[in-house]
Parts: structure tokens; C-alpha cells; sequence
């Protein structure tokens, strides 16, 4: 070989080394750069969705707050109803015991009278 050749090849594969010890770095710096922009990006995607799945939490929670207030205002209603209805039941006892005793003595005092006689106003036939 010639020693032109030679002295070509061996400023050549310099310059290729040159030029890669510059390249590589740079282009480590980019790949470098390029991962950080992706991590970055990624945690901005995160902050929004756990933002936005707090929202979604709370929005759920007071949804379920105000179905058991709803629930439990239901429940007080038809206990209210109950109660009312216990002492209409009650109440319409005790006038069907006094409405029963009132009959009694009205039997007592006119063995012969019947209700249909009390509503027209008319006194039984007295018997001979």
C-alpha cells in the first residue's frame, strides 16, 4: 500500500471518530430531551385525569349523599303515614266501642226501636 493511501485511510477513520464522538452525544442529548417531553407530557395526562377522577369521586359521593338524605326522608314519610294511620285505626276503634255501647243502651232503654226507626224520626209502635 501506498503511504498516500495509508495516511487517507488513517484521517478518514479520524474524522469518522471525530465525528461520532460529536454525533452520538448530540444525538443522546435528543433521545434524552425527546424521553423527558414524553415524561413530561405523562404527568400532565395524569395530573388532568386524577383531577378530573376527584371531580368524578366527589360529583359520586354527594350523588349517593343526596340518595340516602332522599331514602331516609322516604322512610320518615311512611313512618309519619304509619303513625297517622295507627291512630285513624285507633280512633275509629274507640268510636265503633262507644258507637257499640251507645246501641247497648239504647236497646236497653227501647228494646223495640231499631236504627231504620231512628233515622226517620218516628218512634216504634207501641205494643198492646
Amino acid at each position: 500500500m501506498d503511504t498516500p493511501l495509508i495516511i487517507t485511510i488513517v484521517v478518514v477513520a479520524i474524522l469518522v471518530l471525530v465525528v461520532l464522538a460529536v454525533v452520538v452525544p448530540r444525538l443522546r442529548r435528543k433521545q434524552e430531551a425527546k424521553k423527558q417531553e414524553q415524561a413530561r407530557d405523562h404527568l400532565q395526562e395524569a395530573e388532568l385525569r386524577s383531577t378530573r377522577a376527584d371531580k368524578e369521586r366527589a360529583a359520586a359521593e354527594e350523588q349517593v349523599a343526596g340518595a340516602r338524605r332522599e331514602q331516609a326522608e322516604a322512610q320518615e314519610r311512611a313512618a309519619q303515614a304509619e303513625r297517622e294511620a295507627n291512630e285513624k285505626l285507633e280512633s275509629s276503634a274507640r268510636e265503633r266501642a262507644e258507637a257499640d255501647q251507645l246501641h247497648e243502651r239504647a236497646q236497653q232503654l227501647a228494646p223495640n226501636m231499631t236504627t231504620e226507626d231512628n233515622r226517620d224520626g218516628r218512634h216504634p209502635p207501641e205494643r198492646r
